[in-house]
């Protein structure tokens, strides 16, 4: 299976995926012996053989069947299909690798890093899945200065790029209200680290035409679109860029956002929007994200994936499409906090396709991230289920839409 990864039009990363496969060179080439036993000169002497003990009162026995010829060599045509297809999306929430923060602090100290950070059932579902994603809360470089005025500003060694590496990630949002706390000189730093490591990135460029374009992935011979905006400060202090200066897409106005999905979802079999809204620290939604949570499926998204209040929030099917609304921190900070990811499985053929949410719960606490099992498990489950507007979460973690 290819997965590639491309923006603007030109391709980012691309490698082949080989799981239990035998190559056709050996299928011919095992048929062909095959034939080869069952030639003539040897059909003769078993048959002389054959004879001889007839005439001496034995039993004539059948001559062998014809050998079977594999079908590869038959020229009969083989089942198509290529249409089939089935690959799971996994999105997990804020990551923060500030150099002063508790959790990195945390992680420096410990004999195996960010493995004994994150739960190794986590860090499992992260690598399994086809295409790794999550929001990245923080700048990668060693310049720029602190924005005046900012409270919490988070940047990061460029070697901390590594980390995203460890946990499986293929690509990240930078479409938030940290990745300009450094100011331009940072955030150019953050595209070329993330460029070297080989991270892919959306919501963020140095032009405005950059911040907008989405991120194309190809996958078991579909194409993905990721796109990301935020909406997430009050004070307004992250810029947008411009035909000329780096910076994100916003969606205070969502007329451009929506633009990017409608362009991504023509250009791709499916398209989910990464969101950065909410209030910090609340389950209650706004309206705003009621509102243009549905209109972003109505431009052309898949699904949308929420992040920003550091919290869980509610989902919500439109349309028999999910908005996640919020992911919670994934590994932030040392606040003992729910988290969750969320795994968006497609598949299909070329009648048709499904999309299956599944949730998988955890608890960040004390620097650490956990997989929640058995009762903390039912325990987020039934929250989820209390904050959001119309879904039902079965014990595997499996969303379904309510009436």
């Amino acid at each position: 299976m290819w997965k590639c990864l491309w923006k603007y039009g030109a391709p980012l990363v691309c490698c082949i995926l080989l799981t239990g496969c035998s190559s056709s060179e050996n299928q011919v080439s095992a048929g062909t012996e095959s034939l080869a036993a069952g030639s003539p000169a040897d059909s003769r002497t078993e048959a002389e053989e054959q004879e001889s003990r007839a005439d001496e009162g034995g039993i004539a026995e059948e001559s062998p069947a014809e050998p079977e010829i594999p079908e590869e060599l038959s020229g009969a045509e083989e089942p198509d299909l290529s249409s089939e297809f089935e690959f799971t999306i996994c999105f997990a929430g804020d990551i923060n690798l500030n150099e002063n923060e508790a959790n990195t602090l945390f992680m420096d100290r410990q004999e195996n890093g960010i493995y004994d950070c994150i739960s190794p059932e986590l860090i499992e579902y992260m690598n399994n899945a086809d295409i790794m994603c999550l929001n990245n809360e923080f700048t990668y470089s060693t310049g720029g200065a602190p924005l005046e005025g900012k409270a919490y500003t988070f940047r990061a060694k460029p070697e901390r790029v590594e980390v995203l590496h460890q946990l499986g990630v293929d690509a990240v949002t930078l479409a938030n209200n940290h990745i300009y706390d450094y100011g331009k000189e940072a955030l150019l730093d953050t595209f070329t680290v993330l460029e070297e490591a080989e991270i892919s990135y959306f919501g963020a460029g140095r032009t405005l035409e950059e911040a907008m374009a989405p991120l194309y992935i190809e996958v078991d011979g579909k194409t993905v679109a990721l796109v990301g905006a935020s909406r997430a400060e009050k004070n307004k202090m992250t810029p947008q860029a411009t035909e000329t200066e780096p910076g994100i897409l916003r969606c205070y106005d969502t007329e451009l956002f929506k633009k990017t999905i409608a362009e991504a979802k023509a250009n791709a079999d499916f398209c989910i929007a990464f969101v950065h809204w909410g209030t910090e620290y609340s389950y209650d939604l706004e309206q705003v994200q009621l509102d243009t949570g549905k209109e972003y499926l109505d431009a052309g998204a898949d699904a949308v994936i929420g992040a920003h209040s550091h919290c869980l929030q509610g989902l919500e099917y439109y349309d028999g499409k999910p908005i996640v609304y919020s992911l919670g921190n994934y590994w932030f900070g040392s606040k003992t906090l729910d988290t969750m990811m969320v795994l968006l499985h497609f598949s299909g053929n070329d009648e048709g396709s499904s999309l299956q949410v599944e949730i998988v719960p955890g608890v960040q606490s004390g620097c650490r991230t956990t997989y929640a099992e058995e009762e903390e498990r039912q325990r987020i489950f039934d929250f989820l289920e209390s904050i959001s507007v119309n879904v039902d979460i079965t014990d595997e973690g499996v969303v379904r839409e309510m009436p």
